[in-house]
């Protein structure tokens, strides 16, 4: 099912892992990876414009299709020319496929072979998503990359209920590649799921190979499980998808869990942090986590980061965000969500530049241990 639209070439790699630099190409564009993707769930990432974003240096961006089906529907962003136009985004853009709602909103949904029953938060109407219903939502919507339909198991799990998700993942994956109507400028991505048995996963990741689709992604971490447990799980199966293809990692954009999936051999990241930490006042700054709220900030007057190229960091000081996030007014967590996006996208790149160079274990080898790391137990697999 490959097509010219969508190709991955490696331009570099690490010569002590399995990290890589790379160029997939979309319909809309290139992206430089490895590479941070922020997520705009409802068609918007919070409080910023495209135009924010597009600065910030994002390349590629998410949206939910869950949600979008839910308001303003499908039908409707069809309507104004799919969701690039919709939200006024001219770069590559991926819809997941709300297959993680089947794990978040698991209090009010019921699963069956066949789908996915869920109460609408917003009015608590029924709706019915198949994997051919995902599909068909996401055909509507447009993005460059639309996600399979899979069951996220949660954690803790049994061995039995994470093989029964797994496989009724494969057999959706069936279905979603027969209901795709837009495979020329549409890419089908399937996700490996698995839970914290590697075993369950290496198996997983192969037999989703069979189909020779255009990238694969690793679901089903960053779930409640201990952080060493994601860090297992990256490090064993990343390396057995297949080089030519991106791999993404879904869910997943700290700073330790970046740099360790890209030693992996990871490609592609998402996840909601850098807008929801700044909407609670905090800030990403050189590896750190910092609270803008705390007294210290109230007259420091030098920039959050002065080595940042954000609008934020060119124009403000700490001082004034503190007073914004202190105030509760918007314009800090817009600042502060420009900010975080801008510095987990520069890592990300500066990780693509050392990784060209070939000194990524030299400037970036301090992220790849810690204390927490551990060995799984046999019987977890």
């Amino acid at each position: 099912m490959n097509k010219p639209n969508f190709t991955f070439d490696c331009v570099g790699k690490c010569s002590h892992t399995h990290a890589r630099a790379g160029v997939f190409h979309t319909p809309h564009g290139i992206v430089e990876t490895p590479r941070f993707m922020p997520v705009g769930t409802t068609a918007t990432v919070k409080t910023l414009t495209s135009a924010h974003i597009e600065d910030a240096g994002a390349q590629m961006v998410l949206s939910n299709t869950y949600h979008l089906h839910l308001r303003p529907g499908e039908d409707i962003i069809k309507e104004a020319g799919g969701l690039h136009k919709f939200m006024n985004w001219k770069g590559p853009m991926l819809t997941d496929s709300g297959g993680f709602q089947v794990f978040s909103l698991s209090k009010t949904r019921k699963i069956t072979e066949e789908g996915v029953t869920f109460k609408s938060p917003l009015d608590g109407r029924t709706i019915f998503i198949s994997p051919e219903k995902s599909i068909e939502i996401q055909n509507a919507l447009g993005a460059d990359v639309i996600m399979a339909f899979d069951e996220c198991p949660p954690y803790p799990a049994t061995r039995d209920e994470v093989i029964a998700a797994t496989e009724r993942t494969y057999r959706w994956l069936e279905r979603c590649i027969q209901a795709h109507q837009r495979p020329e400028d549409q890419a089908l991505f399937p996700i490996v799921q698995g839970g914290v048995h590697l075993d369950l996963r290496a198996q997983a990741a192969k037999s989703l190979q069979e189909f020779d689709l255009h990238g694969y992604a690793i679901g089903g971490v960053s779930v409640g499980e201990p952080s060493h447990f994601i860090h297992k799980i990256v490090r064993a199966t990343a390396p057995l998808l297949p080089e030519n293809k991106p791999r993404y990692l879904m869910g997943v954009g700290t700073y330790k869990e970046m740099a360790i999936a890209i030693a992996s051999g990871i490609d592609l990241f998402d996840c909601v942090i850098p807008t929801r930490v700044a909407r609670h006042g905090a800030a990403f700054v050189r590896g750190e986590r910092w609270n803008l709220k705390n007294a210290p900030f109230k007259r420091d007057f030098t920039p959050l980061d002065d080595t940042c190229p954000c609008y934020t960091c060119q124009n403000f000081t700490r001082a004034y965000l503190c007073h914004l996030v202190r105030c509760g007014e918007i314009t800090g967590f817009t600042l502060l969500s420009l900010h975080n996006i801008t510095e987990l996208i520069r890592f990300t790149q500066q990780i693509r530049d050392a990784i060209l160079r070939d000194r990524f274990v030299e400037e970036f080898g301090h992220w790849l241990t810690s204390e927490e790391e551990e060995v799984i137990d046999e019987s977890e697999n």
